[in-house]
C-alpha cells in the first residue's frame, strides 16, 4: 500500500458507484499523459487490476492505483470528488503542480 498518494472517501464512495454500475472492479487508475493547457493532464479510468509496479493505495474497500511513471509527477497528491454549481468532477490535489489550470484537469511541473 502506498503512503504517498490518498484517495478521499468522497472519491472512493463515487468510485464505488461507478464500478458497480459498470459492474467492475472498484479500481481507479490515475494516469498522466503529456497535453492539457498547463503541459500535463490528469486520465482516470476504472481498471481490472493493478499491473505488476503500480503503487496502490485502499480507502474503504476501494483501490487507487498509479503506474511507476505517473507516481513521480503525482507522489504525495489526493485524488478527491468535488460536486459544485460547475458540475461534478475528480480532483487531484497535487503538491508537485506548480502551475495549473482553471478546468483542473491538467498541471505543469
Amino acid at each position: 500500500m502506498a503512503d504517498t498518494l490518498k484517495l478521499t472517501t468522497s472519491a472512493a464512495k463515487r468510485v464505488a458507484w461507478i464500478a458497480e454500475k459498470q459492474s467492475k472492479p472498484a479500481i481507479l487508475r490515475l494516469s498522466v499523459e503529456g497535453g492539457g493547457c498547463s503541459g500535463f493532464q490528469y486520465k482516470f479510468d476504472l481498471a481490472e487490476a493493478a499491473e505488476g509496479e503500480d503503487s496502490v493505495s485502499e480507502t474503504d474497500g476501494v483501490k487507487l492505483v498509479v503506474d511507476p511513471v505517473s507516481l513521480d509527477l503525482v507522489s504525495g497528491s489526493v485524488v478527491d470528488f468535488v460536486e459544485s454549481l460547475g458540475g461534478a468532477a475528480f480532483r487531484v490535489e497535487n503538491p508537485n503542480a506548480a502551475a495549473g489550470c482553471g478546468c483542473g484537469s491538467s498541471f505543469g511541473i
